[in-house]
């Protein structure tokens, strides 16, 4: 059936969201190359976000309603294409939308980096989308889309190169220049909250395969490596990278949702790369201050009073920051005989990576669902797995985030 829209921005009001609201403005404009409107529960601050947005927007549609309110979620869902949502925390704010698109056969993109909810979705909602044809994706930001495509394309090329899948995968950050993200500090601090309340939610955290299927959460990775160490296939001292707890869970999902087209002893893992005659301080620094950040967090009254000094939901950098940050990761794909065949990639970014890359990684994903020809079935799906070489062009072309192989 026809529906209204292509894309509906969820959370326009928001500080990611308006980010969305005015990429789609300046890649796409209105009622033009894309059909799209924004929506969230407030009517007065959505028509200042569309006053904000310039000239233009005068016809931009404005779709108000509570993300408490599952009847609401339902129509809106029926209204389009694909819910494009920046609200979170999404374990208090996500679950019902989740429904809605799901039972609607409606696709459906987010940032969420929360473990334990996207774990609660496959396990209430991957049947009903598989049934549906609804691509449900988490996990379109900086967190998941650099590691889960980055590996993507480092598997398309052994294959086209010797016929074979990389034995393993190494996703090394070698530059970085952002903040934190509010957000992002608000699912944590809640996630937090879930575990001091059910413990049992640690068994997800710590499980290397916590997002895989049922079945099938076995493999050859362990823990996350906590500890510095030096990386002699980059030369560089490397120290943990503070988002691989959960992009390494979602590049395993991939791999089983591929009916393990990797490899059933296919290895991944993520490192922070810290160069120079100070590299092995600086990773032991490093090492050391994430075991006590996390220590910290875990701490009910301490995680509170650290709450009141890390970025509230809403904020975020300004626009000469945002344009000013970057990120370079390197990716190694490790050939299963013979090292010399080996495959080297790059992922690099012209924004800083929370804010400014993660809204248009989160635009295009938007757009890739709501426009392209996929060939994924529904589900709970990853960003690989439900768009796999059709989000990879688009970031390429229009996103300035660039997934490039050595020669």
């Amino acid at each position: 059936m026809p529906r209204e829209f292509e894309v509906i921005v969820w959370g326009a009001t928001g500080f990611t969201g308006q980010l969305v609201a005015e990429y789609f403005l300046g890649r796409y404009g209105v009622g033009q190359e894309l059909n799209w409107a924004i929506a969230g529960r407030n009517e007065a601050k959505l028509g200042k976000v569309r006053s904000e947005l310039g000239t233009g927007c005068d016809d931009l549609p404005v779709i108000v309603g509570d993300s408490d309110d599952q009847e609401f979620l339902t129509a809106l869902a029926m209204r389009t294409r694909v819910v494009c949502t920046t609200v979170g925390p999404y374990a208090l704010y996500g679950s019902k939308l989740v429904r809605a698109c799901a039972e609607q056969g409606t696709h459906y993109c987010d940032l969420t980096g929360e473990v334990q909810w996207m774990r609660r979705m496959i396990d209430e909602h991957h049947d009903t989308a598989r049934s549906s044809g609804a691509r449900i994706v988490h996990t379109c930001g900086f967190d998941s889309i650099p590691s889960d495509m980055g590996v993507h394309l480092m598997q398309r090329e052994m294959r086209a190169r010797h016929g074979v899948a990389c034995a393993a995968v190494k996703y090394r950050t070698r530059e970085f220049k952002g903040g934190f993200s509010g957000g992002t500090v608000a699912s944590m601090l809640n996630m937090m909250e879930e575990v001091e309340r059910d413990p049992s939610i640690n068994e997800v955290l710590e499980d290397p395969y916590g997002l895989n299927p049922s079945g099938e959460r076995r493999g050859l990775d362990g823990p996350e490596n906590s500890l510095a160490r030096y990386d002699d296939e980059f030369g560089a001292w490397a120290a943990p990278f503070m988002m691989a707890a959960i992009n390494t869970k979602v590049v395993r999902r991939s791999n089983a949702l591929l009916d393990h087209a990797y490899g059933n002893e296919f290895r991944y893992d993520e490192a922070t790369l810290l160069a120079g005659p100070l590299g092995m301080a600086k990773a032991i620094a490093m090492s050391g201050g994430t075991a006590l950040l996390n220590a910290a967090l875990g701490l009910g009254g301490l995680r509170r009073m650290l709450a009141k000094t890390l970025p509230d939901p809403g904020q975020g950098p300004d626009k000469a920051a945002r344009e000013s940050g970057f990120f370079h990761i390197e990716l190694l794909g490790k050939h299963p005989t013979d090292a010399s065949y080996d495959v080297r990639g790059q992922v690099r970014g012209d924004r800083d990576p929370g804010y400014g890359a993660t809204a248009r990684m989160l635009g295009e994903s938007a757009v890739c669902l709501a426009k392209d020809e996929l060939h994924s079935s529904g589900g709970i799906l990853t960003p690989a797995v439900a768009m796999g070489d059709a989000l990879l062009e688009r970031l390429n072309l229009n996103a300035g985030v660039k997934f490039t192989v050595e020669n």
